[in-house]
Order: structure tokens, then sequence, then C-alpha cells
């Protein structure tokens, strides 16, 4: 077995750190798994899970201050560097000369862990946003076209649990994301996909530069055999993968769009209005999916019906109701500035504007004009509430909300005939909700609750 008799440690307990976690123990590893918060707060049946199999878990303070001997360490991409949980590991770093070689520990993600134990091709898909919606269609796609293949990575199943199944796959659609590129070595996808960049995550990271560099990473160990399929308005650095590009916005570009359709190599291969995807994002959602088939041999005459049959998941600028003349539209997969913007440019009517959420660490000010030309008036949640009242100061209507319900209700007292009300955060949802998914269900839910 691959890591037959070697002690590992693996930083979380979550879902990507406890499919580390199996995987390395399938693999014959001495398992224990590091966790920062109470084991109260951690879900018991993981836990439970883990320690059937073996595998040691330590909660708390214990954990952050744990000084066991590993081999090596797995560190879960929701782990922060900066947390004392991975400062206890990281100040022993390979890199530091000054640390003797014998307390030297090199420490990887879960992501590539799961590399390592894979034998199938991968598609690695990446991009501020749009990654889950075109990981998804990709994958029902390339089954539909009779190629075997499953979406996991950052969404659905971790990579980790992927290998250790040893389901047989022709290739594997995987969603990354800069957290999970920070801590590769050896990752390789055959197919790297680039959908776009724009500012994030600056609670984690010390600038946009260095959250761009991990990004990049995609492309590391990538070679001449390889794709590399790029967005046409980006700025990238040379690479060694042969380049596809696409654009909606450009026609200097592989994939691009003409009168309705989108045109590969002078013909059109997709016609827009034949499928249930609307928006210029979407779009290249498309084009990215279309060149990624085309990268594995398949026809575009076999890869645009599963296309348009497609139909986008919730969350993500998802109709819930219309009443009273107001339509109201669920984004709550908007956890950054540029989802908002995507969401406000599709918008043909007056907005009603819910927004705000966890304070990621940027500034709302670079939606002030577009803000100016689409809201009619906004209403404001969570930590961001009050920094992005600052920054749209005189050039919108705001009112700050003291939860999600009280804006959906002063939403349904504001909004007008003719109108929209968009709840499109534009950051996380981690200081009042579970998740984007749990945020997005309960506007939902309140939306469906008012009266006619």
């Amino acid at each position: 077995m691959r890591y037959s008799n070697q002690n590992v440690a693996v930083l979380g307990a979550g879902l990507s750190g406890a499919a580390a976690a199996l995987l390395l123990k399938a693999e014959g590893a001495n398992v224990t798994v590091l966790d920062s918060a109470d084991e109260n707060k951690l879900l018991k049946s993981t836990i439970d899970n883990l320690r059937a199999q073996n595998i040691r878990v330590i909660c708390g303070q214990a954990a952050d201050q744990d000084s066991g001997k590993y081999d090596f360490v797995v560190s879960s991409p929701g782990i922060d560097p900066a947390s004392a949980l991975a400062r206890n590991f990281s100040a022993r770093s390979p890199r530091d000369e000054s640390i003797r070689s014998a307390d030297k520990i090199d420490i990887i993600g879960e992501l590539e862990l799961g590399w390592r134990s894979c034998e199938t091709p991968v598609i690695a898909v990446t991009g501020t946003n749009g990654k889950t919606t075109t990981t998804e269609m990709l994958a029902q796609m390339l089954n539909d076209c009779g190629q075997e293949t499953i979406a996991c990575g950052n969404i659905g199943k971790p990579l980790s649990e992927v290998a250790r199944e040893k389901t047989k796959y022709d290739v594997l659609t995987v969603e990354v994301s800069s957290f999970q590129l920070e801590t590769i070595q050896t990752f390789h996808p055959s197919i790297a996909l680039w959908l776009n960049f724009a500012p994030d995550h600056l609670d984690r990271y010390r600038s946009v530069a260095e959250y761009r560099a991990a990004k990049l990473r995609l492309f590391e160990n990538q070679t001449a055999d390889d794709v590399a399929i790029v967005n046409a308005v980006e700025s990238l650095p040379e690479l060694r993968a042969r380049k596809v590009t696409f654009s909606a916005y450009t026609n200097r570009a592989d994939f691009r769009l003409a009168e309705g359709a989108i045109v590969f190599e002078n013909k059109p291969v997709l016609r827009l209005n034949q499928t249930k995807l609307r928006g210029s994002h979407n779009i290249e959602n498309l084009m990215a999916t279309l060149a990624a088939g085309h990268a594995r041999g398949l026809a575009f005459e076999k890869m645009v019906p599963p296309l348009c049959a497609y139909e986008p998941k919730p969350h993500r600028c998802e109709f819930v109701r219309q009443i009273g003349g107001v339509d109201y539209i669920n984004d709550s997969k908007a956890t950054n500035l540029d989802a908002v913007e995507k969401a406000l440019l599709t918008q043909s009517k007056p907005v009603v504007l819910i927004a705000g959420g966890k304070d990621k660490g940027f500034t709302f000010e670079p939606l002030r004009k577009l803000v100016k030309e689409k809201v009619r008036s906004t209403i404001l949640i969570g930590e961001m509430a009050e920094r992005i009242a600052h920054d749209w100061d005189g050039a919108v209507k705001t009112e700050l909300a003291t939860s999600l319900a009280d804006a959906v209700e002063r939403a349904y007292a504001t909004a007008k005939s003719g109108e929209v009300v968009l709840f499109s955060p534009g950051t996380s949802s981690f200081d009042m909700f579970k998740s984007y998914a749990d945020r997005g269900d309960q506007f939902r839910a309140l939306v469906q609750a008012l009266p006619q």
C-alpha cells in the first residue's frame, strides 16, 4: 500500500479532511485528524466514522498545539494558512533551512493527495465565477456523449473520496479553487479551464496578486501535450500547454459570439436560443464547455443536445416568484463583486437590491457606477452593511436590515410593479448562514411565504 505504516496528520475534520483521512487509512497510513474547533461543534457522524476506522481525532486547543511526529501533513482547503493549526506545522517547513532535517515536515493539500492516488485523466475548472455551473454542465455533456465522468473536487465528492472508491471513469471533471491550488505539487490536469478572474477572498490573501498567483498554479505542471482553455480577455503568463481561447466580448478568440450563436472556426456550433441559460457569463461557460469537449475529441453535433437540455442550478440568478408584478431573483451564489456585476447587467428592469454578508476585506466602491445606473434602492445585511452603505453613499438610496427576513419584508414594501428584487449579496455567507445554499434557501422560503 502507498502509505503503509506512515504517520500522517490531516488538518480539518470537514468533508475534505475526512475524505483525505479515509483514503490515507485505506492506503495503510496511521492517521491523526486535527481540528481547532471544539468537538461538540463538529459533525458527530463524521467524527464517529473516523474513530470507527481507527483514525485518531484531536480537537480544540490540543490540536493547535499538537507536537506529534509525522511523515507528512495533509491540509484541508478550508484551513487558513495563517491559523494556529496550520502555523504549528508550517513552522517546520522543509524550505526553512534553520530547521533540522529530522524535524522538517512536508505539507500538501487534499487535492494533491487525491491526485497522487488517481489514475484517471483530469479536466480541471477554475475561475472566480462560473466554476460550478461549468463543471456540472461539462460532466453532464461528457456522460451523455459516452465519456464516463463525475463532477467532483470543490463540489460533490472531494477528489480523495473519488480516488478511494476506485470507480472506473474515462476522465474526472474537477472543480478547483484557489484554496486547493495553494498546496499542489504534482497536480496535472490534461485539460485546464480558466474561466475568469476578479478580486475575491481578500480575507485570506494579502493582495489580489497573491490570490491570482494561487489560481495560476492550475497550469503549473501542464506540458505541451496538454490543453489550456482560457478566457481571451484575460492577461495570462506564457503557458506550456496548447492554448484555446473563448470570449463573448471579443472576436479575437477561437470560440466567439456572432449573430446569436457560438462560433468556432467561423462556423456556428450552438444557437443560444436553444439553451436554458441566460447572460453573457453563461455564454462563456458554454464556450469553455464546448472547447473542453472538442479537446476530448467530441463532435459538436453530439455536444449540443445535452448542453441545450442543461438546466441552471439554484442560487445563480434563479427566478423564485412574481408578486404584484415584481420578480424575485435568488442570486445567493454571488459571493464577490464580479458575480453581482454580471447579475445586474442581465437585468432590464429597475432593481431593488439586497446585498451584504461577511467582510472579506474588499470594498464595494467598484460597483458604484453600475448600481447608480441599475438600482433604485438597496437593502443591506450582515457584517458589510455599513461599509457598503458608505461606499454607495449618494449613488443610491440605502437602508440597513437587521436580518434577511427583515430585508425581504423591506423589499416587499419598497418594490413596485415592473421592478426586480435581486438578492445578490456580493460576499460570502458565513457571518449569518451555514453556506450560500442555506442563505439562498432561506431567501426562497421567505419570498414564497409573502402574500400575493
